[in-house]
């Protein structure tokens, strides 16, 4: 198999939810949640109904992981964020790292503590929704 035949290979394949699930060290439930709250990702189905992965999927994942559980932004707050993230490819997350501080440094606390009110309250709200799907 030549070079580019593996390079087309690579960015070709798609992922199942359970090994999604293992990368990313998430249960498949959570997986699904996040489909429902983060619009940007969006693995394709299948012919048979399975949710397939793209590499990009993978690293959306992986990122949204990150703000959820390393930089404890609320559900609402990553979807902004990831929304807000400039260019939103390669190198995207040092724009963003710098993105975030020149914003954060430029408010004063008063409006830091409203940002994260303004989260809480993006968060409890889509909880409510979710509670009273069921």
């Amino acid at each position: 198999m030549s070079s580019s035949a593996a390079a087309v290979t690579e960015e070709t394949r798609l992922y199942r939810i359970g090994e999604v699930s293992r990368i990313a060290d998430l249960k498949p439930f959570v997986l699904r949640y996040w489909e429902t709250e983060f619009p940007m990702l969006q693995p394709v189905k299948s012919p048979r109904g399975h949710r397939m992965y793209r590499q990009e999927d993978v690293d959306m994942v992986l990122k949204i992981k990150r703000l959820l559980y390393d930089e404890g932004f609320t559900i609402a707050g990553a979807r902004r964020h990831l929304r807000e993230l400039p260019g939103n490819g390669a190198g995207g997350e040092l724009a963003a790292i710098k993105h975030l501080a020149q914003a954060t440094a430029d408010l004063p606390a008063t409006r830091l503590n409203r940002r994260l009110l303004l989260d809480l309250r993006d968060a409890l709200r889509s909880l409510l929704t979710l509670l009273e799907g069921k």
